[in-house]
């Protein structure tokens, strides 16, 4: 047994001792946990979605429709779960996703994130919507895996800026969000009248940008601090973008790019017509378009569309260890994990974030020797059925 699922013996030998897991091993207990321990407003920020929230809905009710079939007698004793995605070598094909203003589930938001990636070597992927900005989530990551998320702002001046300092802070990939130019209609937001961007939460990556603090005329204080949010209003998103743009992002960027949100295989085409390292099918959660496809039913499409031209990648809905094996086995070479890491962060901190992280590895591992596999490369479609 690795390494990954020894996590499941040292908790039995734990048990000798009458110590028992802080937080739940079935991480779908963790939500629940949650909402007990947030805030009305953090916990509906983050648990929300769009509209009647059937998109979100829909990407967990996808993943019930297929089933695994194990195989016998395949000799799954030595096993390996490490893969290299988008130039970046991990321990298994599980990614911590970009979730923004993630101080308002635990002080330390993105820095204690970024501690329980670096200690599992896991990749980070850190939101322009941070809490904290790019270099100090880079200090807290030290040597650890770490790519940066880009929300493309109206003022290019200010993207460049965000991607120099991407680089030179160590993050390797670019992730770049394709469906968020501007906010989804979230009840659960709207209802709370809860928008943290404007209370001065999620802006720490604009508020320290030299190029933004150019446009306020100078450093951030309580004296321009409200002009400052209303210039973060004015230059979020971008909805005049088309395929064109992407050129822009390339001569900026010198490292591997994954678009985030693709879920029509016309659309993985154009990614790869204009140089696209990876596609990540993705409806964010179901936080932008309610009714929409669940991710895992725009899965196999894209990587058809694609096939080995880039890097596919799987977002929404993952919850078990077993979800990612099937995403896997549908053709994704990794996952990003989201809403389960924001319940441990919320629970216990960067404990929480790596108790997630162990268990869905664990569970991954376990899946795939149960089923008769050794590694995430070998599952393909055969390893699944229809419900």
């Amino acid at each position: 047994m690795s390494a990954l699922a020894d996590f499941q013996n040292s908790i039995y030998l734990q048990g000798l001792g009458d110590v028992v897991p802080a937080l739940p091993t079935d991480l779908t207990k963790l939500e629940a946990l949650a909402e007990g321990s947030l805030s009305a407003q953090a916990f509906g920020y983050v648990a929300g979605a769009a509209g009647s929230e059937a998109t979100a809905r829909a990407n967990r009710a996808a993943f019930d429709r297929w089933r695994i079939v194990p195989r016998m007698l395949r000799d799954v004793a030595d096993r390996d779960l490490s893969v290299q995605v988008l130039g970046t070598e991990m321990p298994s094909p599980v990614v911590l996703g970009p979730i923004g203003v993630l101080s308002i589930v635990h002080p330390d938001g993105e820095l204690a994130v970024a501690r329980a990636a670096a200690a599992e070597r896991v990749p980070m992927v850190l939101s322009t919507a941070s809490s904290h900005n790019i270099e100090d989530v880079a200090d807290a990551n030290g040597d650890g895996p770490r790519w940066y998320q880009l929300y493309w702002p109206k003022n290019r001046d200010l993207a460049v800026s965000f991607l120099e300092r991407a680089k030179a802070a160590g993050y390797t990939a670019l992730v770049v969000t394709l469906d968020t130019f501007t906010l989804a209609w979230r009840p659960r937001d709207l209802d709370q009248a809860y928008l943290p961007f404007l209370r001065g939460i999620g802006v720490a990556n604009y508020l320290s940008d030299p190029v933004f603090q150019g446009m306020v005329g100078g450093p951030i204080t309580d004296a321009n601090r409200d002009q400052a949010i209303l210039h973060w209003v004015a230059n979020f998103g971008n909805p005049s973008l088309t395929w064109d743009d992407l050129i822009f992002v390339r001569e900026h960027w010198d490292g591997p790019i994954a678009l985030k949100g693709i879920q029509h295989p016309d659309d993985a085409r154009h990614a790869v017509d204009a140089g696209m390292d990876g596609v990540i099918v993705s409806n964010h959660g179901g936080r932008q378009v309610d009714g929409a496809v669940a991710s895992l039913d725009a899965l196999p499409g894209v990587v058809d569309a694609v096939r080995d031209q880039a890097t596919v990648l799987f977002d929404s809905g993952i919850r078990t260890g077993s979800d990612i094996a099937k995403a896997l086995a549908l053709g994704a070479k990794a996952v990003l994990v989201a809403r389960p890491y924001a319940y441990g962060l919320a629970l216990a901190g960067q404990a929480g974030v790596q108790h997630v992280l162990r268990c869905l590895q664990a569970e991954l591992e376990l899946t795939l020797a149960l089923s008769g596999f050794t590694r995430p490369d070998e599952l393909n479609p055969e390893f699944l059925v229809r419900a």
